[in-house]
């Protein structure tokens, strides 16, 4: 925490040089993400990544530097995923792999079907010495105004989505939940479907908050022509992201899930985020003969955490 003061001087300038900042977005790029398919993030990566995200809040984010800075959001979809608010009950700015790991139970605080030896940052820690504190919700819907930006986001969420689904039970749920035991945070009684249920809840918002960025940056005029915003996009959208028909089992590190192979182009309306969900959320379940009701308890959870992310006021 005592080298903020020199990552803000690093690359928070409101007159870059003349290349726009993308120097900078290669910088933040360089020191935070993963260098290679297959390769867990450092805890050094992951204080970095909280510190880019702190260093830049209300900042004003130069045009060339936000692809590089929604690359980072990217190669931490899970850690920004799960981010609510801030908390002084976290423990600092990054974890290790082994304060991550699951419990005898199968539950962990930082979210499913994490990849072994891989540091987490922690966006919802708060320091209460420094004051210091992080908001992914505000520096997204600062980059989300960049087309390549708004692109690499949404790439990684629908991403995600097709990675949690297709490690879920045939039934929709966590396949490492162990009801049996008991433990302090036992205050409700806890079931498979619980846990996927906020996690599905939590990205399916993301997907919503990006839609009402693009739609109060095109209001404010942030985005002068939303027409020539969306083609851009589609410039820059890798393709779609469907769900394995079959359960896999692999825990890949959160780079590989941002940077999944496509599974073919991006059909229908691209910034209809409620049926690039819906559309896969159904070929999942048919594939996998999800019984009709979870499916449909999954289906509603899905569009109102959607509907939500498009109109919640941060």
């Amino acid at each position: 925490m005592s080298r903020l003061p020199a990552v803000r001087a690093l690359i928070a300038h409101e007159r870059p040089c003349g290349d726009g900042a993308k120097a900078l977005g290669a910088v933040v790029e360089a020191a935070t993400r993963a260098p290679d398919p297959g390769t867990p993030h450092t805890v050094a990566q992951a204080r970095a990544a909280y510190a880019v995200v702190e260093v830049l809040d209300w900042a004003e984010v130069p045009d060339g530097m936000s692809p590089g800075v929604a690359g980072m959001l990217a190669d931490y979809v899970v850690d920004e995923a799960r981010y609510l608010s801030s908390s002084d009950d976290a423990t600092g700015p990054a974890v290790t792999a082994e304060q991550a790991a699951p419990d005898t139970r199968g539950w962990t605080a930082y979210g499913r079907f994490l990849a072994p030896g891989e540091a987490h940052a922690d966006f919802e820690y708060r320091d209460q010495v420094s004051g210091a504190e992080t908001h992914t919700d505000r520096l997204i819907e600062e980059v989300a105004r960049d087309p390549e930006a708004f692109a690499i986001l949404y790439d990684a969420e629908r991403a995600y989505f097709a990675h949690y689904l297709e490690r879920l039970t045939d039934r929709g749920g966590d396949p490492d939940f162990r009801p049996e035991g008991g433990t302090s945070r036992d205050a409700y009684t806890s079931t498979a479907t619980t846990w996927p249920d906020n996690d599905l809840q939590d990205i399916a918002e993301r997907i919503g908050a990006l839609m009402k960025h693009r739609a109060a940056h095109t209001r404010d005029g942030v985005i002068p022509d939303v027409v020539a915003f969306d083609k851009a996009v589609a410039r820059h959208t890798r393709g779609s992201y469907r769900a394995a028909s079959r359960q896999v089992t692999s825990r890949p590190p959160m780079g590989d899930i941002a940077g999944r192979p496509v599974s073919g182009p991006l059909r229908g309306e691209p910034t209809d985020g409620r049926h690039q969900l819906l559309t896969v959320l159904d070929a999942w379940a048919e594939a996998r003969d999800v019984p009709e009701a979870r499916a449909s308890a999954m289906r509603r959870i899905v569009d109102n955490a959607y509907v939500r992310g498009v109109w919640l006021k941060y």
